[in-house]
């Protein structure tokens, strides 16, 4: 699977893995740990280390239980999460901009 471009920028970690899954699907759903782990590639065990942090600067916030089960999802009224989202837009604009410019295909035609 090929890397975002918010991964390519931040690094291949699990926090950023989670945080670009999140910023992927934001609006979209709510999710179990499970399926944020399964879904940004990071072990369950590592996941668990990591996401009370990730509440706690309120990057997640709970949606609702399902049995005993709970239910996450970005929090987007989170002032950090708003910078976020619009980080991870203008880091996408960069590089479809680049990749754009290697698309040109030969040199431009003078009009005379």
């Amino acid at each position: 699977m090929e890397r975002s471009a918010f991964v390519k920028v931040f690094g291949d970690s699990p926090v950023v893995r989670v945080i670009d899954f999140l910023l992927t699907e934001r609006g979209l759903y709510d999710y179990t740990l499970k399926d944020i782990a399964e879904n940004s590639n990071v072990s369950f065990v590592t996941l668990q280390g990591i996401f009370p942090m990730l509440g706690k600067i309120g990057i997640v916030k709970m949606t609702r239980r399902i049995g005993k089960a709970r239910l996450y999802m970005l929090n987007e009224e989170n002032l950090l999460v708003q910078k976020l989202i619009r980080m991870d837009k203008e880091i996408s604009e960069y590089f479809i901009g680049r990749e754009l410019k290697k698309q040109t295909v030969g040199k431009p035609i003078k009009v005379r």
